[in-house]
């Protein structure tokens, strides 16, 4: 039986190669791979964003294959790129991974890359990045979006009397790591006994965690419907809301009945107002339209912008102070570790 083949073995220069071959160009390309930078058409305005995921606190291999892993490193960005009302453009991909890492594992996170930026971003690519060595597999993103002479939708541009709205799945990813954290890990170590099992019956909750599908194109829907201010909403409505709270000087008011109705069931899965409000993950779209518009298909009323008094809560759950719970990974250890 063949060895598998590993990054060490190959090297730098053929394990390229072969994850170049599984992305296809983004639309905007003038010159891709290959030289020290790529060249991109751009027109008007730009926006450009990077996150980056390490296995251990942001992902774990026993759970995510190799697709869904590059399928997440897509989203995860090109949702932000949505969120601020521009059109993703493209991505450029930096890896870092141990010298034993066999190279199918890279390939098959470049064509979940690839799969992701055609599915919810058409015309989107890879245009580039790096690899590099290190002791766990890491990955950093950079994503770049053009505004197409939209004004940016920023976090601070909320005000009293305008509706708060949502888009995307709510609190499905949050229950997706509950369960895996409960079925597939022992004392917060994850392996992969209970996986399939647990992906025939929570299928939903599964998707969302692993390999999310924020509404890429809703950013631009609500661009273009007048939204005042939006986020992506990554770390958990609640905080995040609080966010837009901050920077506009209002307060968001959730309606927990709006959202019970709007998003308490989900692809067959219950979903609990605790999960929505502080999950984290869904990477749906929060945003906040004047009274007067009419709210884009796709998003969902669940609350208002009210003036904030002194001393105020930048959060409140039908009008009373919430507190703003989410993901934070220096402060917040993930269920069951």
């Amino acid at each position: 039986m063949r060895s598998e083949e590993t990054v060490g073995a190959l090297g730098e220069s053929e394990v390229l190669r072969r994850i170049l071959a599984r992305l296809r160009p983004a639309e905007a390309t003038r010159l891709g791979p290959g030289d020290d930078c790529a060249v991109l058409a751009f027109a008007g305005e730009a926006v450009v964003t990077s996150d980056m995921m390490i296995e251990g606190p942001d992902f774990r291999l026993a759970w995510h294959s190799g697709f869904e892993l590059g399928w997440k490193l897509a989203a995860t960005n090109l949702s932000d790129v949505a969120a601020m009302g521009a059109r993703p453009t493209a991505l450029t991909a930096a890896v870092a991974c141990p010298a034993d890492t066999p190279v199918s594992l890279l390939e098959v996170i470049a064509e979940g890359l690839d799969a992701a930026c055609t599915a919810l971003a058409p015309g989107c690519g890879v245009v580039g990045g790096d690899l590099s060595r290190a002791p766990v597999l890491t990955a950093a993103i950079t994503a770049l979006g053009q505004l197409e002479g939209r004004p940016p939708i920023r976090r601070d541009g909320a005000r009293p009397g305008d509706v708060v709205a949502y888009a995307g799945a709510l609190g499905l990813a949050g229950i997706g790591l509950s369960l895996l954290f409960a079925e597939s890990a022992d004392e917060g170590v994850a392996h992969d006994r209970g996986l399939l099992g647990l992906r025939d019956r929570h299928p939903a909750a599964l998707r969302a965690q692993l390999a999310p599908e924020p509404p890429i194109a809703l950013g631009l829907t609500a661009a273009d419907g007048g939204a005042t201010a939006m986020l992506d909403v990554s770390d958990g409505l609640s905080i995040d809301a609080a966010r837009i709270a901050r920077a506009s000087g209002v307060s968001l008011d959730l309606d927990p009945e709006a959202l019970a109705a709007g998003f308490g069931t989900q692809k067959g899965e219950r979903v609990p107002l605790d999960a929505m409000l502080h999950g984290g993950e869904d990477h749906g779209l929060l945003a906040a339209f004047p009274p007067e518009a009419e709210l884009p298909a796709g998003f969902l009323p669940v609350g208002a912008v009210r003036e904030r008094v002194d001393d105020g809560a930048p959060l409140l759950l039908g009008g009373e102070p919430g507190e703003p719970r989410g993901w934070d990974p220096f402060t917040v250890r993930p269920p069951g570790s």
